[in-house]
């Protein structure tokens, strides 16, 4: 049977943060990596969290009454200039955990501010020929 459907691109992912911890986040997703803070329509806005765009990824960040840091779930966000976002977070604090398991790519974890794991990657160069 085949299907009716096609998948376009992730919309948003969204992390759970605790209540009052909206400051931490902009600290972190603004100014740390740059995004910007999206306005969030009113009916949601009420619930707490914020929102957050950089290029063409979106972060939700929604609160949850009985909060725990995502320890291995986490989102995978392609970048440009790997290097340059390691020695970033790594100014700013935050603990960059190499990991070459992935053929085909570079990539870290590190964690926002409450702890949530978070991957950057991006594709390796190509091997050239001797």
């Amino acid at each position: 049977m085949g299907a009716d459907f096609t998948f376009e691109r992730i919309d948003h992912v969204q992390l759970d943060i605790p209540a009052g911890a909206e400051d931490e986040c902009r600290a972190f997703w603004s100014g740390v990596l740059g995004m910007t803070e999206l306005e969030k329509p009113p009916v949601l806005k009420a619930r707490g969290g914020c929102w957050f765009r950089g290029g063409g990824v979106e972060v939700h960040l929604g609160v949850t009454p009985d909060f725990r840091p995502s320890r291995k779930g986490h989102p995978g966000i392609l970048v440009h200039s790997l290097d340059a976002l390691a020695a970033r977070l790594t100014a700013y604090g935050h603990e960059v955990r190499w990991d070459h398991d992935l053929p085909g790519h570079r990539r870290f974890h590190t964690d926002d501010r409450l702890g949530n794991r978070l991957e950057f990657l991006e594709p390796a160069p190509a091997p050239t020929e001797a």
